[in-house]
């Protein structure tokens, strides 16, 4: 499922119509992100022994949360419940498109743990940026979660 959404705020509705009513320009519509890229701190190591680092993660819906809480799997194990999400929402790492389970529980402990805290962030806050303090000079700024190289923010 890959979309974006067009959406408009109600201020931006009434300004769009009264702008084009007198022949003016209406508001430019925001973009509803969808989908955001990441890059794994260590990488997926598939079977043939190619690390995949780079991948994409799309907005979870209601069903992605809902339906891994019937899966026998969890049922068994809480703790298995991040890795079904998780293979849900992830779409692509690296060439690989099929993302299962099983890739999810291939993945190394650090690799996992930046998926759920990226899961976190982009469906709980919205976004990849976390404040920051510089410890040296206290100088506050943002940081992208998505990742780039190492040593890169």
């Amino acid at each position: 499922m890959r979309r974006s959404v067009q959406f408009q705020s109600p201020e931006q509705v009434e300004t769009g119509a009264a702008a084009a009513g007198r022949g003016g320009p209406a508001r430019q519509q925001e973009t509803l992100r969808t989908e955001f890229g990441f890059e794994l701190p260590r990488g997926y190591v598939d079977d043939s022994g190619t690390v995949h680092r780079s991948g994409v993660m799309r907005l979870a819906t209601a069903r992605d949360e809902l339906v891994p809480l019937r899966d026998d799997r969890v049922r068994e194990n809480s703790a298995y419940l991040s890795v079904v999400l998780i293979s849900r929402v992830v779409t692509r790492i690296g060439t690989v498109e099929d993302i299962h389970p099983g890739v999810i529980e291939d993945l190394f402990a650090s690799d996992l743990a930046f998926l759920q805290d990226f899961y976190r962030r982009i469906n709980a806050e919205g976004h990849t940026r976390a404040a920051v303090t510089c410890p040296s000079c206290d100088e506050e700024f943002a940081v992208n979660l998505a990742g780039g190289r190492l040593g890169e923010s």
